[in-house]
């Protein structure tokens, strides 16, 4: 059995989450999947899966190998794109990784446009809060929001955002002024793990290295920032959210910011690419598609959140 086809077999069993998907994926019998995962797991001489016909779930072993097949068949579909020449016709399948929010109130739309645009591409987007690693989970683009550190990744930025507390009208009349870090304490506050579920810090005041950091106890916790937005916006409660979150609502008037002149640094906001994947043609006509879009995005929303 030829191993790099295996390696194919097994990744898609993985994107599949079963032998059963990856045999409708790959039209293949659930047998012949089976087969090739037993090929790879007596070459290496140890279990990859543990499995049914219908569950997986990496051994130990099986995520250091799924991660070093990632990238072995990212390198073979770049070079094979090369030596091609098909610089000027993106084609193949793009997989593309943004937070859970970023991904459902922009890229998705903007992968809507550049679907239609390249009819020959097509777009798996995994959306997760989490840090992903492009190359050992074989992901092409990234959108990240926070300081980057040191890597040999291809950084295009595409804007920055703010942390931003915010509350409806209606609760802000009805209850204590909020003039700074320390009034939230006396607040019904709506938290995330993003932004914080016990605390908030603030930059320190004026002459002092301190951060402040305001403790509470949060009257709802929730992990959708939409179901934090529409609370807040109900009039439930303050929530802490990045400025485009609440950029619409903001412009409406649903939502005010407070302690604007307290908010820390912006945070940078990039698409990620590994060195040598913008050579590849779907992931420069992404980039190039997505990059002027992204940034006309942010630059609205933080005009709005600002002017507010």
């Amino acid at each position: 059995m030829d191993r790099i086809d295996a390696m194919k077999v097994f990744v898609a069993t993985l994107d599949a989450g079963s032998l059963v998907g990856a045999s409708r994926r790959l039209g293949r019998s659930p047998a012949a999947v089976s087969r090739a995962i037993a090929f790879l797991e007596e070459h290496v001489g140890t279990a990859l899966l543990h499995r049914t016909t219908r569950t997986i779930k990496l051994s130990e072993a099986g995520e250091r190998y799924a991660a070093a097949c990632r990238r072995i068949l990212t390198d073979l579909e770049e070079a094979d794109l090369l030596i091609a020449g098909e610089r000027s016709a993106p084609r193949g399948l793009l997989t593309i990784t943004a937070p859970v929010a970023a991904g459902q109130d922009m890229l998705r739309a903007i992968i809507d446009d550049f679907i239609d645009h390249y009819p020959a591409v097509s777009v798996r987007l995994d959306m997760l809060d989490r840090p992903v690693s492009l190359i050992d989970e074989g992901m092409d683009v990234a959108l990240r929001i926070a300081h980057l550190p040191d890597s040999t990744l291809v950084a295009i930025p595409v804007g920055e955002t703010r942390r931003v507390v915010t509350a409806s009208p209606g609760y802000l009349a009805k209850h204590p002024p909020i003039a700074e870090p320390a009034d939230l304490a006396q607040h019904q506050i709506i938290s995330m793990t993003h932004f914080g579920l016990d605390s908030w810090s603030f930059p320190p005041p004026h002459g002092s290295t301190i951060p402040r950091v305001v403790q509470f106890t949060p009257r709802f916790i929730v992990n959708s920032i939409q179901a934090a937005v529409a609370s807040a916006v109900a009039g439930h409660g303050v929530t802490r959210m990045f400025s485009y979150h609440v950029a619409e609502q903001v412009g409406e008037g649903a939502l005010e910011i407070v302690l604007s002149e307290n908010e820390p640094a912006p945070l940078p906001i990039h698409l990620l690419t590994p060195q040598g994947r913008l050579a590849v043609p779907k992931v420069r006509a992404f980039v190039d598609f997505a990059a002027p879009r992204l940034r006309r995005h942010f630059t609205q929303s933080q005009r709005i959140t600002t002017r507010n």
